[in-house]
């Protein structure tokens, strides 16, 4: 059975993600790496701050603006440099999926 995984950002209530589970937004590690066309109210910047993964390589740090203009500061992070083994990883904003500001539903597709 399919599903969909939608994001809500509890505190504002702005969807940030909504999309089928699978190559639209990915779990993998206790994350969920999402593709951008799959994202939806706010915005994600990168804040410079960087990352290393000894295994899936470079990233940065990234905060979210909600709609209302609230800043959650490095909510996500971008592997701007990702390991080619991991092409579900490859340029998504990943978040992780046990953050306390955040709601993940999974709803099942019919």
């Amino acid at each position: 059975m399919s599903k969909t995984i939608r994001i809500t950002h509890e505190p504002t209530g702005a969807v940030i993600a909504e999309g089928p589970k699978g190559w639209g937004i990915t779990p993998f590690e206790g994350n969920l790496y999402i593709r951008k066309k799959y994202l939806r109210e706010g915005e994600f910047k990168p804040n410079f701050i960087p990352g290393l993964c000894f295994y899936k390589f470079l990233y940065v740090w990234m905060n979210w603006t909600a709609p209302d203009n609230t800043t959650v500061r490095s909510l996500g992070w971008l592997y701007f440099l990702p390991n080619p083994l991991f092409p579900f990883i490859w340029y998504r904003i990943g978040i992780p999926r046990y953050h306390p500001e955040l709601v993940i539903e999974e709803i099942p597709i019919a």
